[in-house]
């Protein structure tokens, strides 16, 4: 199962333009998910005369149940967005959140394929 949680999909229907692996691992489990891959993707949009060009920041976190990729952040972030977004977020303990905020969605997602 993979899932794209975004409202507009086709807005990362491309290669990203930058990725950044923050975790890639098999042996981590986490209330049954085998996690295996955390990145965070750039997509670079619109660009602005004044404020530059626009990111759209996405995690991808892959399990052995599924993956699922959702917005993490976007908006005018000036350069080297990817770069600030990931010190921002390995400094803060966010990876944990970020996995279980996609946990959530993938076993969302199986329960109701059971019903």
């Amino acid at each position: 199962m993979n899932i794209v949680d975004l409202h507009d999909p086709q807005r990362i229907n491309r290669k990203p333009d930058s990725v950044e692996v923050l975790f890639s691992s098999s042996n981590f489990v986490d209330q049954g998910f085998s996690i295996s891959k955390v990145e965070l993707r750039l997509y670079l949009e619109k660009t602005d005369e004044k404020l530059g060009r626009y990111s759209l920041i996405t995690s991808f976190v892959e399990t052995d149940k599924g993956s699922v990729e959702m917005i993490y952040d976007e908006g005018f972030r000036g350069e080297d967005s990817l770069n600030r977004t990931v010190q921002f977020l390995t400094l803060n303990l966010g990876i944990s959140g970020l996995i279980l905020r996609s946990i959530i969605t993938l076993r969302d997602r199986i329960e109701s394929k059971k019903a």
